[in-house]
């Protein structure tokens, strides 16, 4: 039997998709504290673009090459000294932020989610980053009461989805921003669909929104505060348009001041930004119990993820252009095996 090889989907230079390679790696091997996995699943994500062109502000000290891959799902293949309760051949799960697209990889056990056997690696790797970073907008952040109004930008999206899905379970009242193309995918997902194309949100419902959760940050989030009730709480998440203008650091990390300032303005309204790195570091707990719950929704089929298709190493420059264009219905996952 031959000897496991790695291989990464290395940032050779900040830009554009060009500057990914597929590159050979050395076998990491498991230090005190850590497991090696080989990697089943590796999402592909938005965020991975602002990654590659330098856009994001957790990775901004980084400089190429290295390894992107911001979520997995992997079997345990090794265990380094100290490591208790965990067994070779489990199922683990844990966000990386940066190395995760990769055949092999070490975690640090004490980060790790179990994943219940039986489960499909490609749709749980699809709620690591997207459907936990849409479990905690609504209950962590917003936290959301069953009745209220609540507006989703990008909800075509691999987050948007989510929010639609996990919104509807929690009885909120949801309508769902998009291109009119996914109309009838959003009210599938249980939302009223608006068209941002053709119809003005902010005159959608008179009175306005109990909480707008926008990833997408058009006009630098002016419109969904306005599109708030008031006692309203906008909470964004992303900067989409800001990167598709090609705006640079500077002017998203302004955007993102922007809201907080908004909150001190006379009025009921409230704004914030989310970052699950940052609730993850103040939080780990509940970055365990969270994925752990979805995973459980998953089990019982209480949730159906979309896998937009499963992806190959030599698949992955293209699948950034997908992202990059926008308009997939569901997850691109990184399959190494």
């Amino acid at each position: 039997m031959s000897e496991p090889r790695n291989r990464v989907i290395q940032v050779s230079r900040f830009g554009g998709p060009d500057g990914l390679e597929v590159v050979q790696a050395s076998m990491p091997t498991a230090g005190p504290g850590e497991v090696r996995v080989r990697v089943l699943a590796s999402g592909l994500e938005y965020t991975d673009v602002l990654i590659r062109r330098h856009l994001y502000p957790q990775t901004s000290r980084l400089r190429p090459p290295f390894a992107l891959g911001y979520d997995l799902v992997g079997e345990v293949d090794q265990l380094g000294d100290g490591v208790a309760g965990i067994q070779l051949g489990e199922r683990v799960a844990d966000m990386t932020v940066v190395g995760s697209n990769a055949a092999y990889r070490t975690l640090r056990a004490r980060d790790l989610t179990r994943v219940p056997a039986g489960l499909d690696a490609a749709e749980a790797a699809t709620l690591v980053l997207s459907w936990t970073t849409a479990y905690q907008l609504l209950h962590r952040a917003a936290r959301v009461q069953r009745g209220q109004r609540v507006l989703v930008h990008g909800a075509a999206g691999a987050v948007g989805q989510a929010l639609l899905v996990l919104g509807k379970l929690a009885g909120v009242e949801l309508w769902g921003a998009a291109r009119g193309e996914h109309a009838a995918l959003i009210r599938e997902l249980g939302a009223t669909p608006i068209d941002y194309e053709r119809e003005d949100f902010t005159q959608v419902l008179p009175g306005g929104f109990d909480v707008v959760l926008d990833g997408i940050g058009e006009d630098g989030y002016r419109r969904s505060f306005a599109a708030l009730a008031p006692g309203g709480f906008l909470c964004a998440y992303g900067y989409s348009a800001g990167v598709q203008a090609q705006r640079g650091m500077l002017a998203l990390l302004t955007w993102i001041a922007r809201l907080y300032l908004w909150s001190w303005l006379p009025g009921s309204k409230r704004a914030a930004f989310y970052s699950i790195n940052v609730m993850r570091a103040r939080h780990p707990l509940w970055f365990r119990e969270d994925l752990a719950r979805l995973f459980e929704l998953l089990a019982t089929r209480a949730i159906h993820p979309r896998v937009a298709e499963r992806i190959s190493f030599e698949q992955v420059a293209d699948a950034h252009r997908r992202l990059e264009a926008g308009g997939l219905e569901g997850k691109l996952v990184l399959c190494p095996t």
